[in-house]
């Protein structure tokens, strides 16, 4: 059984991540990129099916404590035993050709017995590869893809499985690298373990160190922050909404999805952050890798795409994994880029109009794709869609879809306006007033003084609560206060918000799930803007405390067993963190202010 999903910390390299368990166990890693092959995927079935363990021998650690290097991803985990501790450091060096991992223990007080397990697969566990000592070096070769270990420590094959075990004093280190290549090439160089880790401790605190937030929740934001940057794919500038695939939104239930690609959702999203947070290089990144990725036919759009920007992401089950927590089926890829999502137009036009407000330098070709995605929303904004979550029911009316159109053109005429670029607006001045005045007649419910999730429907959906903050309504407007106290009253379990009623809700899937997180800092939010900052801040504090020891957050919770769901960690819940934290903190530009465009614009 894998650890619990808060139990994990995360390491990266901006091309892949790891998972480390408090146990000392890396149960997750793909390689060579996010959505390659696992050759590490215990998480998602058992230690057999690939995993690395550095811990004391007899499972001797009367306690466990553990951090982040301060600013960067280089995580500390300290073991205290009978005779002694140690202190285990987790790294991916960064700027190397080929993706690794280095993992030093360090002698601190006495002496401690160690073991080493390192359980090499590939393709997610099914590839049980040939292992081999070449030239010292410990080679595993599976198919396309092999893996390097070093270390001076003596190991052998049992079960399978390559183990050690060795004896750690106060002041001694002892090394381990793992490193990736391709399996027909040479075997790379070493890695200078201590120079790796140095680097990368350098390289995160000077990134850290360009966030603009100055407040209170400096320490959670500037977490959130790089948590993000891990997300980024850094050789094209793609940007994915979690690491992870099929961890479970329902404990034993089949709500399980790859989120390893870039959604343009969810990176839009996430380009806001950290944009607000001072990083404009990533947001010129993204931008290159949209126009990259989405060329061609407006019609072709897809919600998803590879970090890479490849487009066929077809969803399987891998049924030899028994799921986490005997959560199945485990699924790769994603069948959610087949859907129609209109609202991703709106989000991508949002993103990209306030990339210019914040100096990203005007593009023509970005203005072009703009006025073919304005285009065909022009065409096709007033049919049904899957909407925001991907419901694989029936096609709705839903309420956020047609609000974020109205986003796609009232940006569209706010660049015209504000610099001069060339295009009907006119016509979709009228377009922008047309959908608004249909949202208000045909989403409203005049009886319960509330918007409703789709159009004729007395169903709630948290997503309402963004009509204020993208500029639709004031939020002292009747129809807004109304429907914060609707979903304040209906929605919330456990002081936390859930997406809607799975109940209630035919999305083509078994009821049950935990709150969505994103969700309570949308409802932070709006008591923010209404000046209701002692509820604002009360939310905000509780979603704070629901972090792990490291400061991470998966994508729902559980409030009744109290552990984390869902895919980890996720993009959504951390932007939600940052921009709350701004909302909250009078001295910053306010994200719930800016995204409304009444900030005057930055040339």
């Amino acid at each position: 059984m894998p650890s619990a999903i808060e139990d994990y910390a995360l390491i990266g390299d901006m091309r892949t991540v790891a998972l480390v368990g408090k146990d000392g166990s890396i149960d997750w890693l793909c390689l060579p990129s996010f959505d390659a092959g696992a050759c590490f995927a215990s998480l998602l079935g058992n230690e057999y099916d690939g995993r690395w363990l550095i811990a004391p021998r007899n499972g001797d650690a009367h306690c466990i404590r553990r951090r982040y290097r301060k600013d960067t991803l280089v995580l500390e985990t300290e073991i205290k035993t009978s005779t002694g501790i140690v202190r285990l450091i987790d790294c991916m060096p960064l700027c190397t050709e080929h993706p690794a991992i280095v993992r030093v223990v360090e002698g601190v007080e006495g002496r401690v017995e160690m073991k080493m397990q390192l359980v090499m697969r590939f393709d997610y566990g099914w590839i049980v590869p040939w292992v081999r000592k070449v030239d010292h070096v410990l080679t595993a070769v599976g198919g396309p893809d092999a893996l390097a270990l070093r270390t001076p420590v003596p190991t052998h094959g049992e079960n399978l499985t390559t183990v050690a075990e060795f004896v750690v004093r106060a002041g001694e280190r002892v090394p381990f690298e793992l490193s990736w290549y391709r399996s027909h090439l040479p075997i790379p160089p070493a890695i200078d373990v201590d120079h790796a880790i140095a680097h990368a401790t350098d390289w995160w605190r000077r990134w850290a160190s360009h966030c603009t937030y100055e407040g209170e929740w400096r320490e959670a934001v500037v977490r959130s922050l790089l948590t993000l940057k891990a997300l980024t794919y850094t050789p094209t500038g793609g940007i994915i909404a979690a690491p992870t695939t099929s961890l479970p939104e329902c404990l034993g239930g089949v709500r399980n999805w790859d989120y390893r690609y870039a959604w343009l959702r969810d990176a839009t999203f996430t380009l806001y952050a950290l944009m607000l947070g001072g990083f404009r290089d990533e947001a010129a990144a993204w931008r290159d890798w949209l126009l990259r990725s989405v060329a061609g036919d407006a019609a072709q759009l897809q919600i998803a795409y590879s970090a890479g920007g490849e487009r066929r992401l077809p969803e399987q089950t891998l049924p030899w994994l028994s799921g986490y927590a005997s959560s199945k089926p485990v699924r790769i890829g994603n069948a959610a880029v087949t859907q129609l999502q209109l609202d991703v137009y709106g989000e991508v036009l949002d993103a990209l109009h306030h990339a210019r407000r914040n100096g990203m330098q005007a593009d023509t070709f970005t203005w072009q794709l703009e006025r073919k995605l304005l285009e065909f929303l022009e065409h096709h904004w007033q049919e049904p869609d899957e909407g925001l979550w991907e419901v694989r029911g029936t096609r709705q009316q839903f309420t956020h879809s047609k609000l974020m159109a109205w986003v796609a053109f009232d940006r569209a005429v706010r660049t015209v306006e504000e610099w001069g670029t060339r295009g009907p607006v006119e016509r979709w001045r009228h377009l922008r007033d047309t959908i608004h005045a249909e949202i208000c007649a045909k989403a409203y419910d005049t009886q319960r003084g509330t918007f409703t999730q789709a159009y004729g429907s007395p169903k709630l959906d948290a997503s309402l609560l963004l009509i204020p903050i993208v500029g639709f309504l004031p939020q002292h407007d009747p129809r807004v206060v109304g429907t914060v106290e609707a979903i304040a009253r209906d929605l919330v379990h456990e002081d936390l918000v859930i997406r809607y009623r799975t109940e209630d809700e035919e999305d083509g899937l078994p009821p049950g799930e935990g709150v969505f997180l994103l969700c309570s800092f949308w409802l932070a939010d709006n008591y923010a803007l209404m000046g209701r900052t002692r509820e604002a801040r009360a939310l905000f504090e509780r979603l704070l405390s629901l972090r792990n020891d490291v400061g991470l957050l998966s994508e729902e919770y559980d409030p009744v067993g109290r552990r984390m769901l869902g895919n980890f960690p996720q993009a959504f819940s951390h932007v939600g963190l940052i921009n709350t934290a701004y909302n909250l903190t009078p001295s910053q530009v306010s994200p719930g202010t800016a995204r409304k465009c009444t900030l005057p614009p930055q040339h």
